[in-house]
């Protein structure tokens, strides 16, 4: 079998890379999307360019800072995004996921307060843009890590938000 890779330093957004979003601690594990998982990634990528701004606007810019210049902007981490089947399986993903399309991302977070904080800025950019997203989950595992898992689809959003402990 031939081996194909991608070119990880494509940017779907000004600020987020194709290889960001599939990035996996599973090496030797297929894990390259389709043209159309790419297109779903790159508009889960401008709702997250919208977090970014909005989180380092309001939270960490000290009066009369630039965005574009300061030294203060916090990067928005993904944990996981697109996910091959074989990846999707291996780390225990629901079969339905959307992390199998590229409509998916698990989002970094510091604790519960700033996973809230995510949320509240992406559903007000939803209300405020009249755009539905799929799913905004604030998820926490046995060992107290908690992430933001969003997902917007290209259609029938569901707008599904809840807080799961896994």
């Amino acid at each position: 079998m031939e081996n194909v890779t991608i070119n990880k330093s494509i940017h779907l957004s000004e600020h987020f890379t194709l290889g960001e979003v599939t990035k996996s601690r599973h090496e030797g594990i297929y894990n390259i999307p389709s043209h159309v998982a790419i297109e779903n990634l790159k508009r889960v990528c401008s709702w997250l360019e919208e977090l970014r701004f909005t989180y380092n606007s309001l939270y960490c810019l000290k009066p009369g800072e630039d965005y574009e210049t300061s030294e203060n902007v916090e990067p928005i981490v993904i944990n996981s995004g697109f996910r091959s089947p074989e990846l999707n399986k291996k780390v225990g993903g629901s079969p339905t996921s959307n992390h199998l399309t590229g409509c998916a991302v698990d989002i970094r977070v510091y604790g519960i307060e700033q996973a809230m904080r995510y949320a509240v800025i992406l559903m007000d950019y939803a209300d405020e843009t009249r755009q539905d997203y799929d799913e905004l989950l604030i998820e926490r595992n046995r060992s107290g890590r908690y992430w933001v898992h969003f997902a917007v689809r290209p259609k029938d959003n569901r707008r599904k938000t809840s807080f799961i402990m896994t």
